[in-house]
């Protein structure tokens, strides 16, 4: 038997009772002869105590004093009340104590390359090679601790309503249209790839297509892109199809789940989360991922300069301003930083102005009429000691720019609640964007989401007003950072068709990317959409994890490698012979 209990679920209630342990030394003391150790386990940990007077035998007393930190131990004793000023208050265990009668060094370990305590203050890249020490930490085990509470809690929810597990395949069709899928040669078929999925989202349309009404999955998926904090090649999400539905259904089921999961984080989150429309949030926030932990909204300053003789205003499509309570404080070089910022988002400048007892101390006062300031000022309700920021530019971009700044400057000033956890829906999406530089639209979520608009309407429609149709898509935002998205699906095949067609997708590219698709349209498709939640950001922003790569049991690095098994790394010729492939030159592999 290698435990009776585990480390941490020994309190006083068992006092006078033998036990027996398993676990890894933690930390060892030696004092005088007498032996104290702190045992580490899943749970927690426990001291135990030898005393060589109480035990006869000499090589269990040589054993004891062998043992180092991190060996792996199976322990019997009794578990006694610690003496009067021993108590350790920091322990849940730190009441009691384990006296040793017998003990078996079950495996050795070397010194730990770092101290596994504080591993989280080692360099990221040793931590990932040795990952499995990482990992021992107790702050790691607890964030995966509370990352498989909320799958199984996930799991709980949807079983009660009646939603249906259903794995789908890894190994699948290549069909590029976001992000550079991962490819996979066939063997048995030279010449021919397969594709690691970026989503399940065909085949949960073709679950719902075959009648199984609610489906979930807890998905791997892989998407071959550029990295962030918050982005791996390798993802997990919660994916989710049902039919029969509109909005309305997708709000409810969801708002609930994130109500019953998120009380496993101590978090009442308050129902029905708030909608806001994409055209408002970026209006007001900047961002389609608005954070609303607090205040600061964005201006529209458009109206006051319509008869403007500043250059700089008269070429420009809007003129937004954001005002920063108490920002009169800023230095020349915090303005000139904020400068560079809006610069390497994209804006051509950033303009400033002061309220000071002196009126408006800005750049722009040499250009701008007083009276237009004056209403500039009004329009922001600016008090002495403000700051307003402007950028003048094409609409989305001078949104998204002071957007960025707006989230910046929360952070500076310190106006985020760590504690809060603000959810939003954002909805009302355009349906499509366009790209000058291709001559072409872009599906702005994917091209099997519907329109707001009938396919009759859809025919009618200029290219102007085509870029007015919104999309019955949606997103779930916490704290400035988006959860998922989802969209109520195009189930009739003619629609699907004309999507396709504004997309520049022609009938034979369609058909070869997408054909069963297409085919199972015919056959009785009903009404249905979902949604897909990123856990691995999730869990991040739930246990206010700074890097998404401390959720993930082995993460890749921003350069999509694995340090512990050294990924990806060449194969022998023999394997490529196999496969049909040949390199077209000897590569070096940074991992090897």
């Amino acid at each position: 038997m290698f435990r009776t209990h585990y480390c941490g679920e020994v309190t006083d209630r068992l006092v006078g009772q033998d036990v027996v342990l398993s676990g890894w030394v933690n930390t060892r003391r030696d004092h005088g002869g007498v032996f104290f150790c702190d045992l580490r386990d899943i749970t927690g940990l426990v001291q135990i105590v030898f005393r060589p007077e109480e035990v006869e035998s000499e090589d269990l007393q040589k054993l004891i004093h062998s043992i180092r930190t991190e060996y792996v131990l199976r322990v019997e004793g009794q578990v006694c009340n610690r003496l009067e000023g021993a108590v350790n208050p920091n322990m849940n265990t730190g009441d009691i104590e384990v006296v040793i009668s017998n003990i078996e060094i079950l495996n050795a370990s070397k010194p730990p390359v770092f101290d596994i305590e504080n591993s989280r203050d080692v360099a990221e890249d040793v931590r990932l090679k040795y990952r499995y020490l990482d990992l021992r930490n107790p702050k790691m085990q607890d964030i995966f601790r509370k990352r498989s509470f909320f799958i199984q809690a996930v799991s709980d929810f949807l079983k009660k309503e009646r939603f249906m597990y259903v794995e789908t395949p890894i190994l699948t069709k290549s069909t590029p249209e976001g992000a550079r899928d991962y490819l996979v040669p066939s063997r048995v078929d030279n010449g021919a790839f397969f594709a690691l999925p970026q989503s399940p989202q065909l085949f949960k349309q073709l679950l719902m297509v075959s009648g199984f009404d609610r489906y979930y999955q807890i998905a791997k998926c892989f998407r071959d892109e550029d990295l962030r904090a918050d982005r791996q090649p390798e993802f997990t999400q919660l994916d989710i199809e049902m039919s029969f539905i509109n909005e309305e259904d997708i709000y409810d089921v969801l708002d609930r789940m994130i109500k019953h999961t998120f009380k496993d984080f101590g978090v009442n989150v308050n129902t029905p989360i708030p909608r806001i429309s994409y055209d408002e949030s970026m209006r007001r926030f900047g961002s389609d991922a608005p954070d609303l932990r607090f205040e600061m909204e964005l201006n529209d300053l458009s109206d006051i300069f319509i008869d403007t003789e500043f250059k700089v205003f008269q070429s420009a499509e809007v003129v937004i301003g954001l005002k920063v309570n108490g920002g009169s404080s800023f230095s020349r070089k915090d303005l000139d930083l904020l400068i560079a910022k809006a610069k390497d988002l994209g804006a051509k400048g950033l303009l400033w102005g002061k309220y000071t007892d002196n009126g408006l101390e800005s750049p722009l006062s040499k250009f701008e009429k007083p009276d237009n300031i004056d209403k500039m000022i009004a329009k922001l309700e600016m008090e002495k000691g403000d700051l307003v920021l402007i950028v003048s530019d094409d609409k989305e971009l001078a949104q998204t720019v002071l957007g960025a700044i707006r989230k910046h400057l929360a952070k500076k000033l310190g106006l985020i609640d760590d504690q809060d956890y603000n959810f939003v829906w954002v909805n009302d999406f355009p349906l499509l964007e366009y790209n000058e530089e291709e001559c072409r639209y872009f599906a702005k979520h994917h091209p099997f989401t519907a329109p707001n608009v009938s396919l009759e309407e859809l025919n009618k429609m200029s290219k102007d007003e085509i870029l007015s149709v919104k999309s019955r898509a949606y997103d779930i935002v916490l704290n400035g950072v988006e959860l998922g998205g989802g969209s109520i699906r195009i189930h009739n095949i003619a629609m699907q068709k004309k999507v396709f067609e504004l997309l520049g997708i022609t009938e034979s590219e369609g058909r070869e990317k997408f054909g069963f698709l297409l085919d199972a349209l015919e056959y009785g498709t009903p009404p249905h959409g979902g949604i897909a939640l990123g856990i691995d950001r999730l869990i991040m922003l739930a246990t206010k994890t700074e890097s998404i790569r401390d959720v993930i049991a082995f993460p890749k690095t921003q350069r999509a490698a694995c340090p512990l098994t050294r990924a990806p790394s060449h194969v022998d010729n023999t394997q490529l012979m196999e496969l049909g492939l040949k390199l077209k030159e000897k590569l070096n592999f940074e991992n090897e």
